[in-house]
C-alpha cells in the first residue's frame, strides 16, 4: 500500500509537502506536524444497485430537490437550534469544554430516540460500556420536555465501546443505525494512518471516514470535539469545515445554567440558541429563560438594576443589568464587565462623561450580566447606561426597561426588532419602557431622570 508523506499545521490544517517553520497560513510557528497518508481499506455498500455513478453536470432546472427528513430528537430547544430536527445524512460536531454536559445531553437524546422505533448506535471512546450504563441509570429521561417517566428496559440503545475507525465504519455499515453518536472524535484511531489518537491526521482520517458513511446511507453522525484553552475545537480547523454542523455547548461549571449555540449550520439557521439547565438527574431544557436571567432583587426597588430585551436569534428575552458605582482610591479607576464587552463598556463611560456631564472619572465602575450570560447585543446600550446612572445618582430604576443603542455622539438608535422587543415586554406584563420611540439622545433621558 503506498503512503503519502504530508506536513499539516496543527492550527488550520494548511497541508504542505515539507516542513515548514512557519505556517503560511496562519502566521503560529512550529505549528506543522507530519503525517502519512494512506488508502482507506474501508469498504462502504454500493447503494446504487451496482449501476454506474452519473458524472455528468445538470442544469439547475434538472435538479430535483427534496426536502430533508428530520428527526427530533425530544428536545424542542436543540431541535430548534438544528432548524427543525436532525437532518438525516448529516455530519454534526457537538464541542464544549470538558465536564459541561456534551455527554449526559446526546445520552439523553439517545434514551429519547431509542425507546420508539428509532435505533440509536452510542461509540464510547472513552467510557466503558458499564460506565455509559451507570450513568443512563441515574439520567431521568423526563428531565426533558416529556414529563412521564420512561422504562428504560425497552430502550433499543445501543452501545459500543470500540476506538477503532475501520471496525467502527464496519458495524455502522452492518447494522444501520437511524442515528451514531461519536463521544468522542479525538479518541478514534485507525492502522491506516500514523501518529497517535488525537493527532491532525487521526482526526481528519476519522471524521472523514464518518462523514462519508453518513453521506452514502444516510445516517445522521454526531461526534462530540473537544476544546482548546481558548475555547476553539481541539485538532484541524478543517475539521470544522468537513461537517454540516457546528454546535457549541457552553456555560460555567459552578451555575447550571447552559447555552447551546449554532457556529455552523446547512440545514438550518445559526443565530438560534438553546437554553438548557444541569441538574443532578440530567439536562432540563428551560422554556422560560426570563426566569433564569432575573434574580429575586428585581421583585423590589434597588439601585443600579436595568432590565433589558437582548435578541438571540428570532428570541427575545428579558436580562438583568447590574451596576455599581463607588469612589475610587487609586490614581486609574477601575473598569470590571462581566458579562459585556469591556471595550463596549468604555465607550459608554466616555459618551456619559462627554455629552450627559456625568463625572466618571474618579469612579470604579463596574458592570455585570445577572445569570451568567454573555451580551453581545448593542441594543443593551441604552439599559447599561441607565444601571451607571442608577448607582451613580442613587434613583431606583427597577421598574424601567431601556431598549437601544448608544452612539458616539450621544444619540439613541432603534435596536433591531425593536417591535419584538417591545411586545415580549409587554407579555410579561412591563409598561414603563425607554426607547428610542420617545428619546432621542441619551441626554434627553438623563434630563428626565433628574426629575424623579
Amino acid at each position: 500500500m503506498k503512503s503519502k508523506v504530508s506536513f499539516v499545521c496543527q492550527e488550520c490544517g494548511y497541508d504542505s509537502p515539507q516542513w515548514l517553520g512557519k505556517c503560511p497560513e496562519c502566521g503560529i510557528w512550529n505549528s506543522l506536524r507530519e503525517i502519512k497518508i494512506t488508502n482507506s481499506k474501508l469498504q462502504v455498500p454500493n447503494l446504487g444497485g451496482g449501476q454506474e455513478v452519473n458524472v455528468e453536470p445538470k442544469r439547475l432546472d434538472q435538479i430535483k430537490f427534496k426536502t430533508k427528513q428530520r428527526l427530533l430528537t425530544g428536545f424542542a430547544e436543540l431541535d430548534g437550534v438544528l432548524g427543525g430536527g436532525i437532518a438525516k445524512g448529516s455530519a454534526i460536531l457537538l464541542a464544549g469544554d470538558p465536564g459541561i454536559g456534551k455527554s449526559t445531553l446526546l445520552l439523553q437524546i439517545a434514551l429519547k430516540m431509542s425507546l420508539g422505533k428509532e435505533k440509536v448506535l452510542y461509540i464510547s471512546g472513552e467510557e466503558s460500556e458499564e460506565q455509559i450504563k451507570l450513568r443512563a441509570d441515574r439520567i431521568v429521561p423526563s428531565a426533558g420536555s416529556g414529563s412521564s417517566k420512561i422504562n428504560k428496559n425497552k430502550s433499543s440503545l445501543l452501545l459500543l465501546a470500540n476506538t477503532n475507525t475501520d471496525s467502527v465504519c464496519e458495524v455502522i455499515a452492518k447494522i444501520n443505525p437511524t442515528l451514531v453518536i461519536v463521544d468522542s472524535i479525538q479518541t478514534m484511531e485507525s492502522e491506516n494512518v500514523s501518529g497517535l489518537s488525537g493527532s491532525v491526521g487521526q482526526v481528519r482520517y476519522s471524521a472523514s471516514s464518518f462523514i462519508k458513511i453518513a453521506k452514502t446511507l444516510g445516517i445522521p453522525v454526531v461526534m462530540v470535539g473537544h476544546v482548546t484553552k481558548e475555547g476553539m475545537v481541539a485538532g484541524p480547523m478543517v475539521l470544522s469545515h468537513m461537517v454540516d454542523t457546528v454546535l457549541f455547548l457552553e456555560g460555567e461549571k459552578f451555575t447550571r445554567t447552559r447555552i447551546l449555540r449554532s457556529l455552523k449550520n446547512r440545514f438550518g439557521p445559526i443565530d438560534e440558541i438553546g437554553l438548557f439547565s444541569m441538574l443532578d438527574v440530567g439536562i432540563k431544557e428551560l422554556n422560560t429563560p426570563e426566569q433564569l436571567f432575573l434574580s429575586k432583587t428585581n421583585d423590589r426597588e434597588v439601585c443600579g438594576s436595568v432590565l433589558s430585551v437582548t435578541m438571540e436569534g428570532s428570541r427575545a428575552f428579558l436580562v438583568e443589568i447590574q451596576a455599581l458605582v463607588v469612589n475610587s482610591k487609586i490614581p486609574i479607576p477601575r473598569r470590571v464587565a462581566s458579562g459585556i464587552d469591556y471595550k463596549r463598556l468604555e465607550l459608554l463611560l466616555a459618551v456619559l462623561q462627554k455629552h450627559c456631564n456625568i463625572p466618571l472619572s474618579g469612579m470604579d465602575v463596574f458592570v455585570n450580566v445577572a445569570g451568567g450570560i454573555k451580551l453581545s447585543d448593542p441594543g443593551t446600550d441604552l439599559s447599561i447606561c441607565l444601571a451607571i446612572i442608577s448607582s451613580f445618582q442613587n434613583i431606583k430604576l427597577s421598574n424601567r426597561i431601556g431598549i437601544g443603542e448608544v452612539g458616539l455622539l450621544g444619540e439613541i438608535r432603534p435596536a433591531n426588532s425593536l417591535e419584538k422587543r417591545i411586545k415580549e415586554v409587554q407579555k410579561l406584563g412591563f409598561k414603563n419602557i425607554v426607547s428610542s420611540n420617545k428619546y432621542k439622545t441619551l441626554k434627553e433621558v438623563v434630563m428626565s431622570l433628574s426629575n424623579l
